[in-house]
This record gives C-alpha cells, structure tokens and sequence, in this order.
C-alpha cells in the first residue's frame, strides 16, 4: 500500500499519524478482502478548510468532520470487481496500484468529538479513518440497515487493532 498524509495545519497528535491510518486502512481492506495494492491520499485540515471542501465537492455549506472521495464504482459495496474496460481509470499505471480515493480529516473535529464522547484523540482518529475508507470500499449509511451495517464493521475493525473507547 501507498498512501500520502499531508497535514495543512499546524497541529499534531500524541500518536504517530501514518502509522494509524496504515494500520487502519490495511484492516478496513484485509476486512474487505481487497485484492489489489492500493494508492491512498490524506488530507488534515482545520475546520474553516473542511467547510471549504465540502462547499466546493458537495456544496453543503458547513464543516464536517470527514470527508470521502472514492475513485472507484462499486456494483455492490466491498465488491473490488473491476471490469477491463474500467482498469485504466482505477490504476496508476506506474505503480499498478489500485487508486482508491482521498480522505479528508478535520483536526479540530477530531478533537472536539474525542472529547464530546470521552475517549482518546487516537480513538477518534481511527475511528474517522476506518469510517472513510469503508466509504471508500463503497459503503454509505443514508439508510438506517446501510449505517447498521457500517456501525458493526467499524467497531469490528477498531477493536481488532486493540483501538477502544476506553482509548
């Protein structure tokens, strides 16, 4: 797995950044049992920047506290089947990775919901990073059994990994 972490603000973690977002990411796709290496770009931002993002891609006028862009069409979600025709879009054609998309992560939510729900900076990280690239394997939550499904896979992931509330 490639992956690129840019941090456009001048905060840092008690934790090693890139080590979690490895981590995390090659659970969500060891989960989803993705067959391919994978190419991954992730942005930190600050609030003011996130809103701009989502104003500018989703045109919601508002911070969020992250944001998913896949490159890739899922049929069914989890479902790395790509047709031929599709394979020049979904691959770099130097690294032959699969190029699964961009996460963007608001620092100043990350702080503000590690503390609204009581656990740790690294919990809350995680989690974001682990929601993000389930939507970047295709899963959404507009529907109650949609987020039921992302919920358990979530928890699944973080716990696998020793990441807890209790962190």
């Amino acid at each position: 797995m490639t992956f690129y972490v840019e941090n456009e603000t001048e905060v840092t973690f008690p934790f090693d950044v890139e080590e979690i977002v490895e981590k995390v990411a090659l659970a969500v796709l060891d989960a989803e049992q993705c067959p391919y290496e994978v190419e991954l770009n992730v942005l930190l931002t600050d609030n003011a920047g996130i809103h701009e993002y989502n104003r500018e891609y989703r045109q919601i006028d508002r911070e969020t506290d992250v944001l998913s862009f896949p490159n890739l069409d899922f049929a069914e979600p989890g479902d790395f089947e790509i047709e031929e025709d599709r394979e020049a879009d979904y691959f770099d054609p130097d690294s032959g990775e699969l190029i699964l998309g961009d996460i963007i992560i608001s620092v100043d939510k990350v702080a503000e919901q590690a503390e609204s729900y009581g656990h740790s900076l690294k919990r809350e990280f995680a989690f974001l990073v682990a929601h993000s690239m389930l939507h970047l394997s295709g899963y959404d939550h507009m529907e109650p059994e949609e987020a039921a499904v992302m919920e358990a896979k979530q928890e699944q992931i973080l716990s696998s990994l020793g990441i807890t509330r209790e962190d």
